[in-house]
């Protein structure tokens, strides 16, 4: 079976050689952000920040943020590291390099998206080019050889798509995990504020 797909992507023509490139490319991809999203730590890791933030154990919160595979975690030590005065800056830079982290090679994978369609498109040109010409020195009288042209051209178009429309559904993912964890990210964010707000007019308070 294997050997007769094979057969089948072999008569596409020389446009599959790239074809082949980017469904590979668009695989190691897919595999290495899904490994990426799989080792993060879970939303308790946060929690554990803010809740040593809460009852003033600043050092411990740091520490334990910092030692966090949660990117939410890592973003929230960064501010209460920097809780005077730029808490706030603080965060949003540590944010920027954890959203930039979660989101890398997905440019790649958007590329391949973009580019399989056309080289199937191109396939199916030289396919069709290829038809014609055949047509042109024969005639009519090589059906087998213009249509083969034709194959040519409607394997490739179908193969760049195939591999755009099997590369779009784990980018679309990829893409909409990230904006939820920034969105995490945020809430987060806000939550810690209230307590630095919190924790300062206490202190305000007390002197």
């Amino acid at each position: 079976m294997l050997a007769g797909v094979l057969g089948v992507l072999a008569k596409g023509g020389l446009v599959m050689i790239p074809l082949g490139a980017c469904s590979v490319l668009a695989l190691a991809v897919v595999i290495e952000r899904a490994v990426a999203w799989l080792r993060l730590g879970s939303l308790a890791d946060p929690d554990g920040v803010l809740a040593r933030a809460a009852s003033g154990k600043w050092e411990d919160a740091i520490s334990a943020g910092e030692r966090s595979r949660s990117p939410v975690a890592r973003v929230l030590a960064a501010g209460i590291r920097h809780r005077n005065p730029a808490a706030r800056l603080a965060m949003e830079a540590a944010a920027q390099d954890e959203l930039a982290r979660m989101r890398r090679y997905l440019p790649v994978l958007d590329t391949v998206i973009t580019l399989s369609p056309l080289l199937g498109l191109l396939g199916t040109v030289t396919g069709m080019i290829g038809a014609f010409g055949i047509m042109a020195h024969a005639g009519l009288n090589q059906p087998t050889a213009i249509t083969g042209g034709v194959t040519e051209a409607l394997i490739a178009t179908a193969a760049g798509l195939g591999v755009a429309i099997v590369a779009l559904v784990p980018y679309n993912f990829f893409q909409r995990r990230a904006e939820a964890l920034a969105e995490t990210i945020e809430r987060y964010g806000s939550k810690l504020e209230l307590l630095l707000a919190e924790a300062g007019l206490a202190v305000g308070e007390a002197r």
